[in-house]
C-alpha cells in the first residue's frame, strides 16, 4: 500500500487557482476520511448504499488481509525515518488499517512510532510534515483564544490530551514544535498498547516560540521564528490551554505532559497535579516503568527495594522523578518516613556528586538528595566510594558506564543492577554487551531504547527495554474506564508494581525484568485494573458506581479496530 498524497477536500483551490467544484459525492468523501474509509474493505451492500460503486476496483479484501499488504510494504522501506512516514501517511488515509497495523504488529511497528525513530522524525518535522491535521498547534499568537480553538477540533468527547512545548524532546533538546511527533507517537501507543478509543485522543503542541537556532534559521520551520516565552506570561499561556482543556472537555479529562524542560517540567506539574487530572511521563511515567524493573529485579537479586543503595547518572527531570517515586516505594513498603528512605538514594550531575556541600547552587529538584557526603567528582570514584548496588543512567552521556564502572560495581555485588536509561539508542550510557562482558554475565540489565538479545559464554540474555508504554497507556486506559478526577505518586507506584507482576519466569530466567512487548496490551489491562480499583478506593473518579466486574468493565472499553 503506497503513501497517498495530501488530498483536496470540496470546494478547496486546486494547483491551477481555480475551483474544482467537487459537488458532495458521499463515497468520495467517505474515502477521503480516515476514520470512515476502509479502502477495498467495503462490502457490495456498502458499496452500494454509500455511492462508492466505480470508486473501487471490484476486489474486496478482509481487514486482516489489509494487514498483512500493509506490513508486506513497511518491511520493503529502507530507511528508518521511511518507516516512520509511511505509518503516519497511512494514519491519514485510513486510522483503522493503521491502528490494526500497531495492535496486531506492536513489537515491530513501535520503534517506528514512537523510540528511537520519533528522535529523528522530531528533528526532521518540519520536511515531513503532511497537511492532514493530526492534532492541534496552539501559538502564544493565540493567546485568548484557546477555548474557542479547541472548538476547531472535530471531535467533542476528547478524554485523553498529550500536550507539549517541545523544549526537552528525548535527549535530543528544544525541538520547539516539530516535537509534535511526540504526542502523536506516545497518544498512538494509548491506542495501540491499551486500546484508548483513538477518538478520545487529541495531541496538541504548544509553539512559545524555541531557542534552537538551526530551526529559527530554517526557511522550512514550520512554527513560531522567535525565541522561546518564559516566566509569567509562559505560565499564563500553559495555564489558559489547561483550563481551557477541562471546560471543553470536563474535569475527567486527562493531561499528559510531554518533554517540558527541566526549569518547567516540575514546577507546573506540582502546580497543577492537585488541581486536575494530569500528570508528566518524563518524571512520573519513566520514574514508574524504572521502579518496576527495580522491584521485577528483586526474583534475581534477592534484593527488595528497600534495601538497595541507588547511584544516579543524571540528575534531571527523569533522575529526580524517579528518585522520588524509588522513595516513596521504600516508605510504602518499609513504614519508613520518605526523608529517611532518600538518605538510600545518591545523585551525580555534571559538576559531580549531589552534595550538602553544594547546596548553594543546586536547582530545587535535587536538594531532597543532597547529603551528607564527601563530594566527588566522577562516577567511578562515586561508585568506589558510595558502593552503590543499583547504578541507573538517565544522563544522555554514551559510554559513561565504562569497563572500570561495571567492573567496580561487579566487585561489589553479586548481581549488580545496571539500568542504562537514556534514550534515543545513541545516548545510552552502555550497551547491553558491555554490561553482561564487563560484568561476567552477572548484570541485571535494562535500557531505556531497545536492544537485541546477547549471547555470552553459552546463554542468551535479552535486555529489558525499560520503555514508559509499559506504564503510561495503562494508566491512561484507568482513567478513561473510571473518570479520574486525578493521577497521583501512589497510583504510579501501584501501576510499578501491576507491571513487576506480569513478568512471567521465562524472561527472568534471560536475565530480563520487562515483560515481552507483544504482551503490552493484555499487561496494560492488568496496569489499568490496579489503578482503577485505587481510583474507586480514594473517590478519585467520575465514572459511577464502581463495576462489579472492574477487569470486564475495563476490557469492554478497549478499542479493538475492525470494520
Amino acid at each position: 500500500m503506497n503513501s497517498i498524497p495530501t488530498t483536496m477536500s470540496t470546494g478547496e483551490t486546486c494547483s491551477t487557482g481555480s475551483l474544482k467544484g467537487i459537488t458532495g459525492s458521499k463515497g468520495y468523501t467517505t474515502m477521503k476520511t480516515p476514520s470512515l474509509n476502509k479502502g477495498l474493505g467495503f462490502t457490495n451492500p456498502e458499496r452500494e448504499a454509500l455511492g462508492l460503486k466505480g470508486l473501487l476496483p471490484p476486489a474486496i479484501l478482509t481487514l486482516e488481509d489489509q494487514v498483512e499488504l500493509t506490513m508486506q510494504e513497511f518491511r520493503r522501506k529502507c530507511s528508518a525515518l521511511d518507516k516512520y512516514v509511511f505509518l503516519q501517511s497511512l494514519q491519514d488515509v485510513n486510522s483503522t488499517l493503521y491502528y490494526a497495523v500497531l495492535s496486531r504488529h506492536t513489537y515491530e511497528c513501535m520503534p517506528f512510532v514512537y523510540t528511537p525513530v520519533v528522535g529523528e522524525a522530531c528533528q526532521k518535522f518540519s520536511q515531513i510534515y503532511r497537511h492532514t491535521p493530526q492534532g492541534l498547534y496552539l501559538s502564544i499568537e493565540d493567546r485568548g483564544k484557546l477555548r474557542s480553538i479547541l472548538d476547531n477540533w472535530p471531535v467533542e468527547d476528547v478524554r485523553a490530551i498529550v500536550f507539549t512545548d517541545g523544549e526537552r524532546i528525548l535527549g535530543l533538546g528544544d525541538q520547539g514544535i516539530d516535537g509534535m511527533g511526540i504526542p502523536v507517537g506516545k497518544l498512538a501507543l494509548y491506542t495501540a498498547c491499551a486500546g484508548v478509543d483513538p477518538s478520545h485522543c487529541l495531541p496538541v503542541t504548544l509553539d512559545v516560540g524555541t531557542n534552537n537556532q538551526a530551526k529559527l534559521d530554517d526557511p522550512f520551520y514550520i512554527g513560531l521564528k522567535r525565541k522561546r516565552m518564559s516566566g509569567a506570561d509562559y505560565d499564563a499561556f500553559v495555564a489558559e490551554f489547561i483550563e481551557a482543556a477541562v471546560d471543553k472537555y470536563g474535569e475527567s479529562v486527562m493531561l499528559q505532559f510531554e518533554d517540558f524542560g527541566n526549569s518547567n517540567a516540575f514546577r507546573l506539574l506540582h502546580h497543577w497535579q492537585e488541581k486536575v487530572c494530569c500528570f508528566n511521563d518524563d518524571i512520573q511515567g519513566t520514574a514508574a516503568v524504572a521502579l518496576a524493573g527495580i522491584l521485577g529485579s528483586t526474583a534475581l537479586t534477592g534484593t527488595d527495594v528497600g534495601d538497595h543503595r541507588f547511584l544516579f547518572l543524571g540528575a534531571g527531570e527523569a533522575g529526580a522523578g524517579i528518585a522520588e517515586l524509588i522513595a516513596y516505594a521504600i516508605h510504602v513498603e518499609t513504614g519508613k518516613s520518605v526523608e529517611e528512605c532518600r538518605k538510600q538514594i545518591f545523585m551525580l550531575d555534571s559538576k559531580g556528586l549531589v552534595c550538602k556541600s553544594r547546596l548553594h547552587e543546586l536547582q530545587h529538584h535535587k536538594l531532597n538528595f543532597a547529603h551528607e557526603a564527601e563530594h566527588v567528582p566522577d562516577l567511578l570514584s562515586a561508585v568506589k566510594t558510595l558502593k552503590p548496588t543499583a547504578l541507573i543512567g538517565v544522563s544522555t552521556l554514551p559510554k559513561s558506564f565504562n569497563r572500570a564502572v561495571i567492573e567496580e560495581m561487579s566487585t561489589n555485588n553479586k548481581r549488580p543492577v545496571i539500568f542504562a536509561l537514556s534514550n534515543p539508542t545513541s545516548k545510552a550510557e552502555c550497551t547491553p554487551e558491555e554490561a553482561y562482558r564487563w560484568s561476567n554475565g552477572a548484570a541485571v540489565f535494562a535500557s531505556g531504547s531497545p536492544f537485541e538479545p546477547v549471547l555470552f559464554e553459552g546463554k542468551t540474555y535479552v535486555p529489558g527495554q525499560g520503555n514508559n508504554a509499559y506504564i503510561f497507556p495503562g494508566v491512561g486506559l484507568a482513567a478513561v474506564a473510571c473518570g479520574a478526577t486525578r493521577i497521583t505518586d501512589l497510583d504510579m507506584y501501584i501501576a510499578a508494581k501491576a507491571l513487576a507482576e506480569t513478568v512471567p519466569k521465562d524472561r527472568l530466567d534471560a536475565a530480563c525484568v520487562y515483560p515481552h512487548l507483544r504482551d503490552i496490551r493484555e499487561v496494560s489491562l492488568k496496569v489499568a485494573v490496579a489503578v482503577a480499583a485505587n481510583k474507586y478506593a480514594t473517590g478519585q473518579v467520575s465514572v459511577m458506581p464502581e463495576p462489579a466486574d472492574l477487569e470486564g468493565h475495563i476490557r469492554s472499553v478497549m478499542y479493538e479496530p475492525s470494520y
